[in-house]
């Protein structure tokens, strides 16, 4: 048993996490979430021989929704079952956390609106938080300008009914939203170690380079912003543990 910021928490609440890649896990977040005493369902459901969605939210205490290289506006049936999934854990109340991909797989299920971007965001770029993000408290402790890690060529164009932006950049108007008050959505990969972002940097080549960014250069950004991207990670991650996920409601065991 757990005792975190927001109470005691049941040792077996259930947090589904949807992994779009096999190379590209919960990561940071998901090592906290541990930590602080969840079980992890981990569902790949892209995967023909991984373990697909589930068919209902029975004992899913939560959700988090990562990224991947697919496009939200693919036919896939796993994808419009994922979509039913986010749409209903956050009309239970549940808490619901989109990353990169997921960010706008949620915004989708929640009725807002994803497009192509321009000019894809590769490696750090400044983010800027808004009025509502700066006093929200998920994003508590965290710097109003911070160098965030990017890897997208998609965007939320039209946040969800009734969301609040949390945190813009130049090139990315919804870079954060939250809808409700668990359901938040954060285009940035605030997930990633620096270990992962090192091999991110030598894998995608390609990508980086398409978007006018070297090895070199994002890897200079690495070393430039790599210390305080960590630090201020860990802190949204804690705080998504120990005020997202609040579950006073479980029976502790």
């Amino acid at each position: 048993m757990v005792a975190g910021g927001a109470g005691i928490i049941a040792t077996m609440a259930t947090i589904l996490v949807i992994q779009h890649m096999k190379s590209q896990g919960p990561g940071r977040l998901g090592a906290t979430l541990r930590d602080h005493g969840f079980r992890l369902d981990i569902r790949t459901p892209s995967d023909p021989e991984g373990r697909p969605l589930p068919p209902d939210l029975d004992n899913v205490h939560g959700v988090v929704s990562l990224g991947g290289t697919q496009d939200c506006d693919e036919s896939h049936d796993w994808l419009a079952r994922e979509r039913e999934i986010l749409a209903e854990a956050h009309g239970r109340g549940l808490p619901v956390i989109g990353i990169c991909l997921g960010h706008q797989i949620l915004a989708q299920a929640l009725g807002g609106e994803v497009a192509k971007m321009e000019e894809p965001e590769v490696g750090f770029v400044e983010v800027e938080m808004t009025h509502d993000g700066r006093n929200d408290t998920i994003l508590s402790g965290v710097a109003w300008k911070s160098w965030q890690f990017q890897l997208h060529g998609s965007e939320v164009t039209k946040a969800p009914p009734g969301a609040a932006v949390l945190a813009s950049s130049a090139g990315c108007k919804v870079q954060a939203f939250r809808a409700g008050h668990r359901t938040y959505g954060f285009q940035h990969h605030f997930e990633f170690d620096l270990e992962a972002i090192d091999g991110l940097i030598g894998s995608a080549g390609s990508e980086f380079e398409a978007a006018g960014v070297s090895a070199e250069e994002a890897r200079a950004q690495l070393e430039a912003h790599g210390e305080m991207f960590s630090r201020l990670a860990d802190r949204v991650c804690v705080n998504l543990a120990t005020l997202a996920f609040n579950f006073d409601e479980l029976t502790a065991v």
